[in-house]
């Protein structure tokens, strides 16, 4: 959308950025549903290709890894619908669950 581009017509990495950890706290709270969890790092941010207006993006994110407080899932941005997949953006997004003060908590 208009307001997601950049003064050059491209995507914001940023606005990129917010959405993936959007995908990945949904797809962590889906398979725990009775955790807090907070977003605690990505582990690489490099951008591929960038992304003009109008392109549909396709976002799959898949548990990788679970600790007793944490877990990660491995991140794909491809461009979706009808176009070509291309790779545009990867990354590992980690999750740490906490109580309400912020404390860090065993995953239930």
């Amino acid at each position: 959308m208009p307001g997601d581009l950049n003064q050059y017509g491209f995507l914001f990495g940023g606005r990129m950025l917010s959405w993936v950890d959007e995908a990945c706290w949904i797809a962590a709270s889906l398979d725990y549903p009775n955790s807090r969890f907070v977003t605690v790092g990505m582990d690489h941010v490099e951008f591929r290709h960038g992304v003009e207006e109008g392109v549909i993006l396709e976002i799959d994110c898949n548990k990788m890894k679970q600790g007793h407080t944490s877990v990660s899932y491995k991140v794909e941005v491809s461009r979706g619908g009808n176009e070509e997949k291309s790779l545009i953006f990867s990354t590992c997004v980690s999750f740490v669950n906490v109580d309400q003060n912020g404390v860090k908590l065993a995953i239930s």
